[in-house]
């Protein structure tokens, strides 16, 4: 994992994942998880913003045709998104990538807490 871009973040933020898994297990809203893993990436040392905002614009049309909000950005170069759903699905993989094209980040961890052991997917855009 040490030559991939932000690996030094993401490992950060997967350990901080597992430490929520391993206290809560699987089985409660993705607003649990979220609200643990702001605490672990904090003890972390991770600085993140959560759910920001961002516009969706299409083609040359002037006005945005919607917002999206992604769980974390962290250390304002990694995105976080994250599922509580017995299984990751092409859809959650198809959204988190959108995310990554509109926040303008290259990389991105998709991270479920709803199966009994944590699961995640490393993004590349």
């Amino acid at each position: 994992m040490g030559n991939l871009k932000h690996a030094d973040i993401t490992q950060k933020i997967i350990g901080a994942a597992f430490e929520v898994h391993k206290f809560l297990g699987n089985g409660f809203q993705e607003v649990i998880y979220q609200r643990a893993l702001a605490y672990e990436m904090g003890v972390a040392g991770l600085s993140f913003e959560r759910e920001i905002s961002k516009d969706i614009f299409y083609k040359d049309l002037p006005k945005p045709i919607g917002t999206r909000r992604a769980d974390f950005v962290v250390e304002e170069n990694v995105l976080v998104e994250l599922k509580a759903v017995i299984q990751l699905e092409d859809v959650h993989l198809a959204q988190a990538l959108n995310y990554l094209k509109v926040y303008k980040l290259e990389v991105g961890l998709l991270i479920n807490f709803g199966s009994k052991s944590l699961t995640f997917k490393r993004l590349i855009r």
